[in-house]
């Protein structure tokens, strides 16, 4: 008789998971099962259960959600190479829209799941489950964003809209990378914190920086005016970075688009390369992701906290 697993099910939008009990999948050709450590709490699964929109990306139903995971391979498919049981791993996300965590298979909202071994980061020694859990999406995708699609490196002016979640970890990075950091959020306390994590200046509008130079604008709100404020922001030549979704349309000034010959850039997750990349600064000390640990049975009101904004860390489902 196969060993049991439990994880949370989703099963249609307006509706609450169900915790089920389940076999414990087996590895199939060129995937490994891993018993699931630790699985971040994301914004977009509180979307799957708000917005019937997501039953046109959620591939089937039902399924355990949850795509942010990190735990121990415990069996290897055929022509898997390079790891073995045993092995701690974070698993990439951004996989091929038909088969990712979540969406297309049994994700990390459980004891147990799988992946596919081009898609699996080993996890240094020196980094937890939690920490590398977190770094698999929030940390991949402010990580992305700032140095894939912003190309920031030592030097560059950076602004920095939106100091939640993901802009507290892309002002880490751009820090790390060397950059000057322009923050702008309407709350103080957020101001605080980035200053005090290093940034440069601090405001509330981006527009306060407009005679700054900056190079390169993160907007990791994405309210519509936040990212039109960019562009009157950015310096000639310069490129605005769209993360932020709070409003799926904006209107910008095309006349400072053409003048300043400008790029609007979208930016969404990243891949294993950029979560190696976090993992190796995590093992030197120089980032690390507010977390919150809840346990699995938590998993509901954890979700309904994000819904409701109570939440100002990365909350990380702990299975002990």
């Amino acid at each position: 008789m196969n060993k049991k697993m439990k994880g949370w099910e989703f099963r249609k939008t307006h509706e609450p998971l169900v915790l089920v009990e389940k076999d414990i999948p087996r590895a199939k050709p060129g995937y490994v099962v891993i018993e699931v450590k630790a699985c971040g709490l994301c914004h977009s699964d509180v979307g799957a259960l708000e917005d019937p929109g997501w039953m046109n990306i959620i591939k089937y139903t039902p399924i355990i959600i949850g795509h942010e995971f990190s735990g121990v391979i415990t069996e290897v498919g055929e022509g898997v190479e390079g790891y073995k049981v045993g092995d701690r791993v974070a698993v990439c996300p951004m996989q091929p829209e038909a088969d990712g965590p979540g969406y297309g298979r049994d994700g990390g909202y459980a004891t147990y799941s799988t992946a596919p071994v081009e898609y699996l980061i080993p996890i240094p020694d020196e980094v937890d489950f939690v920490q590398a859990a977190a770094a698999t999406d929030a940390g991949m995708t402010s990580y992305h964003a700032v140095v894939g699609r912003g190309g920031v490196k030592e030097g560059t002016k950076v602004g920095i809209i939106g100091i939640g979640g993901l802009g507290t970890l892309g002002n880490q990075f751009a820090i790390e990378k060397g950059a000057k950091v322009y923050v702008a959020s309407r709350k103080e306390s957020a101001r605080e914190k980035a200053l005090k994590a290093g940034a440069y200046k601090a405001a509330e509008s981006i527009l306060d920086f407009k005679d700054e130079g900056l190079e390169v604008i993160i907007d990791f709100a994405g309210a519509n005016k936040t990212t039109a404020d960019a562009l009157e922001a950015v310096a000639p030549g310069g490129k605005v970075v769209v993360v932020g979704m709070a409003s799926l349309e904006t209107n910008i000034n095309t006349s400072s688009l053409i003048i300043k010959e400008a790029s609007v850039l979208g930016s969404v997750g990243g891949t294993p390369e950029d979560i190696k990349d976090i993992l190796d600064l995590m093992k030197e000390g120089k980032v690390r992701i507010d977390t919150e640990e809840i346990s699995l049975e938590q998993v509901p009101e954890g979700l309904e906290r994000l819904k409701e904004g109570k939440v100002t860390s990365r909350l990380v489902m702990v299975n002990k």
